[in-house]
């Protein structure tokens, strides 16, 4: 099952395997791989005179293309009347192709590069390592950029910081931390995701004229999150429509002392633009959110049955999510159809009850939104929860969504976490959704997007004041909200993850998560009148 996906427009991401086709693609068409490197030397020329004032300049190049690009500047800024020392990783003799056709253009000095190369220098160009690096750095290399760091120098680095993996933004070794970075044609993953993207600076994309057609071949199935995304299937309100065209979501609740993230959910779903939105809880929760809901409505579920209220490791093992205990819980609710999404998890509690809601609502093929406890409760039973979700995407056309932070993600999927050999968030999540047979939105401040087809997207526009309790919680409702108004799984987590962030910075310091929803409408104009 595949969804409609993204266009492939200007916010397309390479990975380093991808760009060396557009190269390659580009210069069978009769470009030259030395017209591409002077073009892209000339670019970060430019962007270097552009942004600063001529200083003493230290150009570091490598022993590959990248520092190939080096020479280029190096010869550029040298024209331009600029103070320029050049130095190279390995001798000048193993330089070989464009790489080494630039050396030849070099009518400077020419030094070793050692930590004492930057002597008196103000300024450096970091050509050493392209994306591709698959090694740690190490020796005198680290120590030269360990010694850049500590100075405190502006550095623009070349493609990528030397350090940085271009596919998973991961450190290998040592680092710079770049003042600004300047790539070709597309960025790559690892621009945007962490650590990398804090060691890039301003990222700034060139045309170095790499064929535009190029991408038709490639078919990129990652893209850097905005609205171009989805825009087209975001939901428009009809002339003659009302709430029920529009659809009824459900937030589960907890008790009455865990009421406040279905509370944000929900009033994030309504605002969003879903039809009705009903809070379902315990009857003794019902009281505390009727004195804080209007516009939301509540219905009561019963909890008589203690089987379902225990840990997990006393649980009903009725894999259909159908209790064999007797009519309980949501079970009414669930008859009927109009409820036709809904959202579980979060203030729950990672017991039976939790887990048997999450499998009747997969069972009856609804759609849903599943965080916090309705993720951990199957942490030690992943096959059960991610064959449930693969039966309800087979049988119904609709993916699941997943909302797991680090921790619960690594509660999930435990060889995919965070800290393993030579992690890679991005992959890391597509790898998830194919596993579970869900969309999979890994939140942080890099959250990624994935759909088990192999479509991914990264955010980039989350401030660190959505680092606050209950924003979650918004943005579950947000995903809540679109779908039930009909938008599919992925473009809508792709679009709520674009709003919350959005809507957060439209608010500022001092955020709170009951601060995001009321800078809901400012993002929606946005949204419906900007066609870029």
């Amino acid at each position: 099952m595949r969804e409609q996906g993204p266009n492939r427009s200007h916010n397309s991401l390479l990975r380093v395997e991808e760009m060396a086709q557009a190269d390659q693609m580009t210069i069978r068409t009769g470009i030259s791989g030395a017209d591409l490197m002077e073009a892209a030397g000339l670019s970060v020329t430019r962007h270097i005179m552009h942004r600063y004032d001529q200083m003493k300049t230290l150009v570091l190049c490598g022993p590959g293309n990248n520092g190939g690009d080096g020479f280029v500047i190096a010869r550029h800024l040298k024209e331009a009347g600029w103070q320029v020392t050049l130095a190279l990783l390995g001798p000048v003799e193993k330089l070989s192709g464009d790489a080494a056709l630039m050396a030849g253009k070099w009518d400077g000095s020419l030094l070793a590069l050692t930590p004492d190369v930057i002597a008196t220098h103000e300024f450096v160009v970091d050509a050493i390592f392209g994306a591709g690096l698959c090694r740690p750095i190490e020796g005198e290399v680290a120590d030269l950029i360990n010694k850049i760091n500590d100075l405190g120098l502006p550095v623009v680095a070349v493609d990528v910081p030397s350090g940085v993996e271009g596919n998973s933004g991961q450190i290998r070794g040592a680092a710079f931390r770049a003042t600004s970075t300047v790539t070709f044609f597309r960025k790559k993953p690892g621009h945007l995701l962490y650590p990398g993207r804090e060691y890039c600076g301003i990222v700034t994309v060139t045309d170095i004229g790499i064929l535009e057609r190029v991408l038709g071949d490639i078919a990129p199935e990652t893209y850097r999150n905005d609205p171009t995304i989805w825009r087209n299937e975001f939901p428009q309100m009809a002339t003659r429509g009302h709430k029920y065209t529009r659809g009824h979501g459900v937030v589960i609740s907890g008790g009455a002392a865990q009421g406040g993230a279905a509370r944000l959910a929900a009033g994030a779903a309504l605002r969003i633009g879903a039809g009705l939105i009903s809070v379902a809880c315990p009857e003794e929760a019902v009281l505390s959110h009727a004195a804080q809901l209007t516009a939301v409505m509540i219905k009561p579920f019963s909890e008589s049955n203690s089987a379902l209220k225990s840990g997990p490791d006393n649980l009903d093992k009725n894999d259909s999510g159908k209790s064999n205990l007797g009519e309980n819980d949501i079970d009414g609710l669930l008859e009927d159809a109009r409820l036709s999404h809904w959202y579980v998890g979060p203030g729950c509690g990672v017991t039976g009850q939790t887990r048997s809601q999450v499998l009747k609502i997969l069972a009856a093929g609804r759609g849903c939104v599943i965080d916090a406890d309705g993720l951990s409760i199957f942490a030690q039973d992943s096959d059960v929860f991610f064959k449930a979700l693969k039966k309800t995407a087979e049988d119904f056309g609709q993916f699941p969504l997943l909302t797991p932070h680090e921790g619960e993600f690594a509660r999930l999927f435990p060889g995919l976490k965070q800290g393993t050999v030579k992690y890679d968030k991005l992959e890391s999540a597509r790898k998830a959704a194919i596993r579970s047979g869900a969309v999979i939105l890994y939140k942080g401040p890099d959250t990624v997007i994935a759909s088990p087809d192999g479509r991914a997207v990264i955010n980039d526009n989350a401030p660190p004041t959505l680092a606050t309790a209950g924003s979650g919680d918004v943005l579950a409702g947000l995903c809540l909200g679109l779908m039930t108004q009909g938008m599919a799984t992925f473009e809508a987590a792709c679009a709520a993850v674009w709003i919350h962030g959005a809507a957060a910075t439209a608010f500022g310091p001092g955020l709170i998560s009951q601060d995001i929803e009321a800078k809901i409408p400012q993002v929606l104009r946005y949204i419906l009148k900007n066609d870029d």
